[in-house]
């Protein structure tokens, strides 16, 4: 591995392990301030939407730019995201900063910063060690982010020395802060080649438009689905259904994240026997059956069980699809495929926890589950059909 692909490793790792910890902290920020739940979906969707904008935003730039220079600038808008969020109480001020900041609420790959670190983590492995490149990368963030996940409880520890739970949640942001910066410091090690000086900007698609405009088509589907239930809304959901403690949610979480992380190495050396296509599919209708088991839960120790191994399969379509997209389009398409495949997932992320947020309002709080798990499973027997037989050049015989 080169220097560029453990410095990616490394920014992804902080990054995660901001998210974290906000992802949970979030919502319990902005009810204390008197938010409804509508009014919590609202920020959560504006946060989705902006971050797809801001993705389609590098998506144009990324190929003719130098990936280093974006991902540290991506981390300014971090720390100043941290920052603007600790200093803000006002509703329109927190949609405001929502929409153009980089706090991901689904706790997970909807990011500005993931193409980037596609195209460069791609660039930085041979085509034989790519899938398990991109499972390193996805297990390091998600250990990270089940770390950080345990610092959700800080405000409950901090309470006996009298700091109130907003003041302590503001230190959260301030923290999540200093995080961005941290990560930009890592991206700064990134060694850029060098570019001749007639050198033109890297071409958009090409000869993969229609595998990666279907590929986008699906992802959307998938990203539409799990934005009913993104981390900050599902702990809505435990605090609403179950009155579970932040203490105990910030445990779970943590342990949902290492379970998803230890599956990454798992689906890598599943996708290497059965297929990336087929591993997609194959540990992703479970996950989904076991959400929708969750929503019916008797207790919450059924629901949490549920959700436990949902979270051990429901992210093992996450580097088997990276790697899948880098794989099916040519070298030179690689930065736009993977801005296009992202961008329409962020936009459809965007839409659906604003209608969850209605849903929580109106009293039908299993319908998110619900809604995610069935369309989760539609998307992947949609994957199956059309994709099936479009396979990476390491599975061709």
């Amino acid at each position: 591995m080169s220097s560029s692909g453990n410095s990616v490793y490394l920014a992804r790792a902080i990054r995660d392990f901001g998210d974290g910890f906000i992802a949970i902290l979030l919502p319990v920020y902005l009810t204390a301030l008197g938010l409804s739940a509508f009014e919590v979906g609202l920020v959560a969707t504006l946060a989705l939407l902006g971050s797809a904008i801001l993705t389609l935003g590098i998506g144009l730039l990324g190929g003719g730019r130098d990936h280093r220079v974006l991902l540290m600038a991506a981390s300014a808008l971090m720390a100043a995201t941290g920052l603007a969020y600790a200093a803000a109480s006002d509703y329109a001020i927190l949609l405001l900063v929502a929409f153009v900041g980089t706090i991901n609420p689904s706790g997970g790959s909807t990011s500005i910063f993931v193409p980037l670190e596609h195209a460069v983590l791609t660039g930085a492995v041979a085509p034989t060690a790519r899938t398990h490149a991109f499972a390193r990368y996805s297990l390091i963030g998600a250990l990270a982010g089940a770390a950080g996940s345990l610092l959700a409880g800080t405000p409950e520890w901090l309470a006996p020395l009298g700091i109130g739970l907003i003041a302590a949640i503001k230190m959260m942001f301030v923290a999540y802060a200093l995080l961005g910066v941290l990560g930009g410091l890592a991206y700064a090690r990134i060694r850029v080649p060098a570019r001749p000086v007639d050198a033109r900007p890297a071409p958009a698609l090409g000869p993969s438009r229609g595998i990666v405009y279907r590929l986008a088509a699906l992802f959307s589907i998938d990203s539409f689905a799990g934005g009913f239930v993104v981390q900050s809304l599902l702990a809505l959901w435990l605090f609403e259904r179950f009155n579970l403690s932040l203490t105990a949610a910030s445990l779970f979480f943590f342990w949902t994240g290492v379970l998803a992380a230890f599956s990454f190495p798992v689906a890598a050396w599943i996708g290497s026997r059965i297929g990336l296509v087929n591993t997609m599919v194959y540990t992703h209708i479970p996950s989904s059956l076991c959400l929708i088991g969750a929503a019916f839960a008797p207790s919450v120790e059924w629901a949490l069980g549920l959700l436990l191994v949902r979270a051990a399969l429901s992210q093992m379509d996450v580097p088997t699809r990276s790697s899948y997209v880098m794989a099916v389009v040519t070298e030179a398409e690689r930065p736009a495929a993977a801005s296009v495949t992202s961008v329409p997932r962020s936009l459809a992320s965007a839409a659906s926890p604003v209608l969850a947020g209605a849903l929580f309002a109106a009293g039908y709080q299993i319908w998110p589950l619900l809604l995610c798990g069935g369309l989760k499973i539609f998307y992947d027997l949609l994957l199956l059909a059309a994709f099936r037989h479009i396979r990476p050049p390491e599975e061709k015989i």
